[in-house]
């Protein structure tokens, strides 16, 4: 579907000009997300910058998100999950302390500081590589909303439809380029879905 996220972030600027949205900004979520948000930036003609989430894992399972927390601590609870395995309060609540931390600590070093940039009153354009849970974006997306945004896009080239439509009661408006029926992993629909280190990813935002 997509040969990169280079590629990605092209056809999803070409979808988000048919549904003719407009930005002050666009925020790409380190670290895949940034090569796609490089490319929707470009095309909008606006400055690119970032927003950090960082996934909560259950017990004996980092991989598998209970909740996510951005770098201000907002918070997503996968309370269905949550309650699923009997995952205690304690528990999420020590995790969303050290994740606040782990993505606090990544918005610094990819900003130089841990302050989220300004998007008090800004039509903001929320970019990742894809949704699969949705978890560490709907913690983005709480934190962007927080801080002021007066109107909020999340922007994806391929999501699944579940998350998709979880995340439409977070913001504004979903732009996708492929919702597909049968999702396995975001990875599937590119060709190339090399790991991108947070050297590159940084690179992109120097562009």
């Amino acid at each position: 579907m997509f040969r990169d996220r280079t590629d990605a972030g092209r056809q999803l600027a070409e979808l988000l000009d048919d549904y003719d949205v407009t930005a002050d900004v666009v925020l790409g979520i380190p670290r895949g997300g940034l090569p796609v948000a490089r490319a929707v930036a470009d095309a909008l003609g606006v400055p690119l910058d970032v927003v950090v989430a960082s996934k909560i894992g259950a017990p004996n399972n980092p991989e598998l998100a209970v909740g996510a927390v951005a770098s201000d601590g907002s918070i997503w609870r996968n309370d269905d999950l949550i309650d699923r395995l009997g995952v205690d309060d304690e528990y999420v609540e020590r995790e969303r302390d050290s994740e606040t931390e782990t993505a606090r600590t990544k918005l610094e070093r990819y900003r130089g500081t841990d302050e989220l940039p300004d998007v008090q009153g800004r039509r903001v354009v929320m970019v990742d590589d894809g949704l699969a849970t949705g978890a560490t974006t709907i913690a983005a997306l709480r934190q962007v909303r927080a801080a002021g945004a007066s109107h909020v896009v999340l922007a994806v080239p391929v999501g699944s439809p579940d998350a998709v439509e979880r995340l439409r009661a977070e913001t504004e408006e979903v732009v996708a380029v492929e919702t597909p029926p049968h999702f396995g992993s975001v990875g599937t629909f590119y060709e190339s879905f090399k790991q991108v280190s947070d050297e590159e990813a940084m690179s992109y935002l120097e562009r």
